[in-house]
C-alpha cells in the first residue's frame, strides 16, 4: 500500500504531515511512502531526509499522489487536490470539516474515506491522536513569545542599582490546552498570571500552574463544559458579569492573550473595543482566535496592529510559525491513529465502524458524508 505525502498548499502553512521518524515507522509496516519534493523545507526536513528514511521522492503534487492507498496532509486539500487524490482512497488530516461543508461533499462525490481529525473525541485512549491538542500546546507557547516580541518592557520583577522594574501582568483568556500552556509559559518568563475560563472545573489547573483564577459566577458555570470537555456558550447574563470583570482585569493587565473558540462556531467576542480604550497604553493583545472571527473585533487577520494605544497580534496558523516541532507532533499523531487500523496479515488497512474514534473522526465513506454533525 502507498501512503502519500503531498506539500501543503494553503498560504502561511509550513508545517508537514509525516517526519523522517514516522516514515521509518510506515516502511517497517510495509507500507511504500512517497513525499513530494519540498514537502518538509518550512519543517527543515530536507528531501534527503526522507530518502534516507526509506521514502521516494515525488517531482510534484500529481505524480506523488497518483495511486495512492492513503493521503497524509496537515490542512484540507484544495480543490484541484482532491481531483487528483484517487478514488477511494483514505485522507487523514485536520479538515476544519465544521467550516466547509463544500470541501466534505466534494470528497464525498470522490468517493475519498475522509477522516477529520480535529474532530477525535476528547476519550484517553484518543489522546496520543490528538492534533488539537499537540498543535495548540506549541501555540499557547508561541503565542507568548509573540507577545513579547511586541511588549516594550520587560517581564519578570528585575531589582537594579537603579531601582526596581515590576513584573508584566498577564491574562490568558481561556484555560484550555494553549491557554494553560501560555500560563505555563508567562510564568517560567516570570510575569504575574491571571486567567479566566467560563469552566470553574480548570481552577485547579489554573493555579497548580501558578496562575490566579478570575472567577465570574461558580454556580452559573456548573453546566459549562461539554461532554468532549469544551467551553459551552453562556447565557446573556452570565455574558455581562463575564464582561464585567474581564474589563476590570484588562484595565492593570500588561499582555492579554486570548484563546477562546466555541467548535462550529464564531469565537465568542470577550474583549471589546471599550475594553481596549481602557488598557494601559503600550500594553498588548495576542488573539489566537483571529482565523474563527476573534475574541477582540480589533484584531485583524495575519496582521499586527495599533489601535487606542495597543498593540494586536493576529497571527493566523501559529502553530505553523514554530514548523519544526509542529510538524513531528502532528505527524506522530497521524501515526498513532493509522497504526491501529493495519491489519498486518493482509498488509491492508481494516476499520471496525463500531469504534468510537472511527465514528467521531469519519466525515465521507462510500461516496456519503457519514458525519451525524455534517449529514443534511
Amino acid at each position: 500500500m502507498k501512503i502519500a505525502i503531498p506539500k501543503e498548499r494553503r498560504a502561511g502553512e509550513a508545517r508537514v504531515a509525516a517526519s523522517p521518524d514516522t516514515v521509518k515507522k510506515f516502511k517497517g509496516m510495509g507500507f511504500e511512502v512517497v513525499v513530494e519534493t519540498g514537502a518538509g523545507a518550512g519543517a527543515s526536513i530536507l528531501d534527503d531526509h526522507f530518502r534516507e528514511a526509506g521514502a521516494t521522492i515525488a517531482a510534484d503534487a500529481a505524480t506523488a499522489l497518483a495511486g495512492a492507498n492513503i493521503v497524509l496532509k496537515v490542512q484540507r486539500p484544495q480543490d484541484d487536490e482532491i481531483a487528483l487524490i484517487p478514488e477511494g482512497a483514505v485522507l487523514i488530516a485536520g479538515l476544519a470539516a465544521l467550516a466547509n461543508r463544500d470541501l466534505i461533499k466534494a470528497l464525498a462525490a470522490r468517493k475519498i474515506t475522509a477522516f477529520a481529525m480535529e474532530l477525535l473525541p476528547r476519550i484517553t485512549r484518543a489522546q496520543s491522536m490528538d492534533i488539537l491538542s499537540s498543535q495548540a500546546s506549541l501555540a499557547g507557547y508561541k503565542s507568548v513569545l509573540d507577545a513579547t516580541e511586541h511588549f516594550g518592557r520587560a517581564i519578570p520583577m528585575m531589582m537594579t542599582a537603579a531601582g526596581t522594574i515590576a513584573p508584566a501582568r498577564f491574562l490568558i483568556l481561556g484555560a484550555g490546552v494553549a491557554g494553560l500552556q501560555a500560563i505555563a509559559t508567562a510564568k517560567r518568563l516570570g510575569g504575574v498570571v491571571y486567567a479566566f475560563d467560563v469552566r470553574p472545573a480548570v481552577k485547579e489547573q489554573v493555579e497548580s500552574l501558578g496562575g490566579k483564577f478570575v472567577e465570574v459566577d461558580p454556580d452559573a458555570g456548573k453546566d459549562a463544559e461539554t461532554k468532549g470537555g469544551y467551553a459551552k456558550e453562556m447565557d446573556d447574563d452570565y455574558k455581562k458579569k463575564q464582561a464585567a470583570k474581564i474589563a476590570e482585569v484588562l484595565k492593570k493587565t500588561d499582555i492579554a492573550i486570548s484563546t477562546a473558540l466555541i467548535p462550529g462556531k464564531p469565537a465568542p467576542v470577550l474583549i471589546t473595543e471599550e475594553m481596549v480604550k481602557d488598557m494601559r497604553e503600550g500594553s498588548v493583545i495576542v488573539d489566537m482566535a483571529v482565523e474563527a472571527g476573534g475574541n477582540c473585533p480589533l484584531s485583524e487577520f495575519d496582521k499586527v496592529v495599533v489601535k487606542h494605544g495597543v498593540t494586536l497580534v493576529g497571527h493566523g496558523n501559529i502553530p505553523a510559525r514554530i514548523a519544526v516541532d509542529a510538524s513531528a507532533l502532528f505527524a506522530r499523531n497521524l501515526l498513532n491513529f493509522l497504526t491501529p487500523l493495519v491489519d498486518k496479515d493482509s498488509n491492508s488497512l481494516k476499520f471496525n465502524w463500531d469504534d468510537e474514534i472511527l465514528k467521531g473522526t469519519c466525515v465521507t465513506r462510500d461516496g456519503s458524508v457519514v458525519h451525524p454533525a455534517l449529514a443534511g
